[in-house]
């Protein structure tokens, strides 16, 4: 029996399509009442990178095939990985999240961004925190997650 895990995701750049632009993408793991943060920073990448980004780390995190339920402010990853929106960009990031996502059995689900829902709150601050930082601290993501 597959394991049910639910992950929540966001990415964010600072300076979206812009030079110089900073960004980084997080998630939050929840299995059987825990919760595990994990970020990646990009560097210069742009919001929508960010955003797959966020949905790779989570799966990649992954050791085994699960049941999983992704729940992300990005419509464009939803609508990619659900056959609506065609890939015609950012080819590169897509091949990573095909990869993450094999062996999994997946549901992509829209949530709306900064409506106040706590768990994807705190993967946009985390999101902003190493994109603001330009590096991943481990310790100010699980304070995040605590807070």
């Amino acid at each position: 029996m597959m394991k049910h895990v639910t992950i929540f995701c966001d990415g964010s750049s600072l300076g979206n399509g812009r030079r110089g632009a900073r960004a980084a993408a997080a998630a939050i793991l929840e299995y059987q009442g825990h919760r595990r943060i994990l970020g990646e920073y990009l560097g210069n990448g742009t919001n929508q990178q960010a955003e797959i980004v966020a949905a790779c780390l989570a799966l990649e995190a992954l050791r085994e095939p699960c049941q999983v339920k992704i729940f992300t402010d990005s419509q464009y990853v939803v609508k990619t990985m659900t056959g609506l929106f065609r890939r015609k960009t950012n080819l590169e990031f897509w091949d990573r999240l095909d990869a993450a996502a094999q062996g999994h059995r997946i549901s992509w689900n829209w949530t709306r961004g900064h409506a106040g829902h706590p768990i994807q709150e705190k993967c946009d601050e985390a999101a902003r925190t190493i994109a603001g930082d330009g590096a991943i601290r481990q310790e100010l993501l699980d304070e995040i997650l605590k807070a």
